[in-house]
């Protein structure tokens, strides 16, 4: 089952509300996702901790409902 790139980016906005995502749909299936993520509550973290914040904010979903997703994260600037 794929997962549509607004309930993507919903599912972030939700967990880091000042949040900028910009989803891309590398393969045209709804299944293979890129997002990039800008979000001040990354300010301080290591990458791998960035993108344990927005793992967490997806519930669990990765390697299920979400096949791939290519995470880019920043602080913003």
């Amino acid at each position: 089952m794929a997962m549509a790139g607004d309930t993507i980016e919903a599912m972030i906005k939700t967990a880091l509300p000042d949040a900028q995502v910009t989803m891309t749909d590398l393969a045209g299936d709804n299944n293979h996702w890129a997002a990039h993520v800008v979000s001040a509550a990354f300010t301080g973290k290591s990458r791998i901790a960035q993108h344990k914040l927005v793992y967490a904010a997806l519930g669990g979903r990765m390697g299920g409902e979400l096949h791939a997703l290519q995470l880019t994260t920043a602080v913003p600037t």
